[in-house]
């Protein structure tokens, strides 16, 4: 009898082991529903100069939730400081650097698993004329711990963008 329950139990431990090989692996949305921390966005014009619109030590965060929304905002380590400390009442020098060196995003978003993108649907941004945009970018690189998209059409023809992550733990 107790030969019979050992085989029993190895058995179903093997075929368990089967299924959960068998299982698919995680999907792409999946992978990517949490925080990321922004860590730099390079954008390669078309003659291949590099820029960094953010700086190489921006501050940001993107947020994936598994139902399908999205924030991202994007902040230059260095954008200006108002002199009077009252957001409304900068001069337009003060909010033309803010708004050369910061983006703020948000919408809905949707991932094609076959191509590996994942497309904004834009409700709002911190630049207006991107609301109600369709905007897909490409997943180059994904682990647990980072993660790289590409916007391949950077408004104005300036190039590509490349926006590189950390999760945040």
């Amino acid at each position: 009898m107790k030969l019979r329950t050992i085989i029993t139990a190895v058995l179903a431990l093997a075929l368990s082991a089967g299924a959960a090989a068998a299982q698919p692996a995680t999907s792409l949305k999946d992978q990517i529903v949490g925080s990321w921390n922004f860590v730099v966005a390079e954008v390669t014009a078309p003659d291949g100069n590099k820029s960094f619109p953010f700086g190489e030590t921006p501050k940001g965060i993107l947020i994936f939730t598994a139902d399908g929304r999205f924030a991202q905002i994007h902040v230059a380590g260095d954008v200006p400081k108002i002199a009077s400390n009252n957001r409304l009442t900068g001069t337009p020098e003060e909010y033309a650097g803010i708004m050369r060196r910061s983006l703020s995003v948000f919408g809905t978003y949707t991932v094609d698993e076959a191509n590996k993108t994942v497309t904004y649907h834009i409700v709002s941004s911190s630049f207006p004329n991107w609301e109600g945009e369709a905007q897909t970018r490409t997943i180059d690189k994904l682990n647990p711990d980072e993660f790289v998209n590409t916007n391949p059409g950077v408004a104005g023809g300036r190039g590509s963008a490349s926006n590189f992550y950390r999760r945040v733990k």
